[in-house]
């Protein structure tokens, strides 16, 4: 009998940070994405638990992480109530139509995976 593999939350959020590290610049990645290419297929929750818990001042591009669908799920706001990560996006070149962006134009392919 063998003995399932166990990973500690750390190790687990090392894992999705690492990918998320990867994103390049004026690129986004959904969820699911980062969660499979992290070798936690069907955990994209999982990536946002990570990134909603992430310190302020962490100098991973967690802003590039979006839903599948082109929308900004976090909300984390500056001192004037301006989405934090929609500004972020927007600095690097990234079109956001009605708070979408365009997945087909600024999806990072990566051939690994």
């Amino acid at each position: 009998m063998q003995a399932k593999q166990t990973f500690s939350s750390d190790e687990l959020a090392r894992q999705i940070l690492e990918v998320i590290a990867l994103i390049p610049y004026g690129k986004v990645a959904s969820y699911g994405q980062v969660a499979k290419m992290a070798g936690l297929p069907k955990h994209a929750r999982l990536v946002g638990y990570v990134l909603k818990n992430l310190d302020d001042d962490v100098k991973i591009p967690w802003f590039r992480v979006i839903n599948s669908q082109g929308k900004i799920s976090l909300s984390k706001l500056n001192e004037k109530g301006e989405n934090i990560q929609k500004l972020k996006l927007l600095d690097e070149g990234i079109d956001i139509l009605n708070d979408k962006v365009n997945m087909k134009v600024y999806t990072w392919n990566n051939d690994m995976y």
